[in-house]
């Protein structure tokens, strides 16, 4: 057992050694998540697309199944597009690490809806990593590298 646990151990901090979170001018994400406060409870995906070291812009998709602005039927669907400006180099972080700050613009039902957020992404392997943002709207969940 000891052996086994061992082997997965350095199979896991290899592979997250070389794990980036932002990598700049062509760097690709995509990400889904729960939605937990905004203009609903719901879920999240959101793809992004780097253009240099600093901003990415990219698109995105919340649906709300509870708590809709107005409770209005018709705000369940927010569709946006996204621009983040990605502060790992500026604040000298692991490769690991992501801080981003960014605004939503799209969509709600009939309404113009926008957004502010600030979000967080760390990669525990090349691939595989974790996202949090907080501010209009607010979700948690998995992120991947394309």
């Amino acid at each position: 057992m000891k052996k086994l646990f061992f082997v997965l151990m350095i199979a896991f901090f290899g592979t997250a050694a070389h794990a980036q979170a932002y990598t700049g001018k062509g760097d690709q994400k995509v990400q889904a998540g729960l939605s937990a406060w905004g203009y609903g409870t719901g879920v999240t995906g959101t793809y992004d697309y780097g253009l240099n070291k600093l901003i990415s812009v990219g698109a995105g998709l919340n649906v709300y199944f509870d708590n809709y602005k107005d409770h209005d039927k018709d705000n369940r669907v927010f569709a946006f597009g996204r621009l983040n400006f990605h502060l790992q180099e500026t604040l000298d972080l692991p490769s690991k690490w992501d801080i981003y700050p960014g605004v939503d613009v799209g969509v709600l039902g009939k309404d113009f809806g926008i957004g502010a957020h600030i979000g967080a992404r760390y990669f525990f392997t090349e691939k595989v990593g974790v996202f949090a943002e907080v501010g209009n709207n607010g979700s948690i969940g998995v992120s991947f590298n394309l």
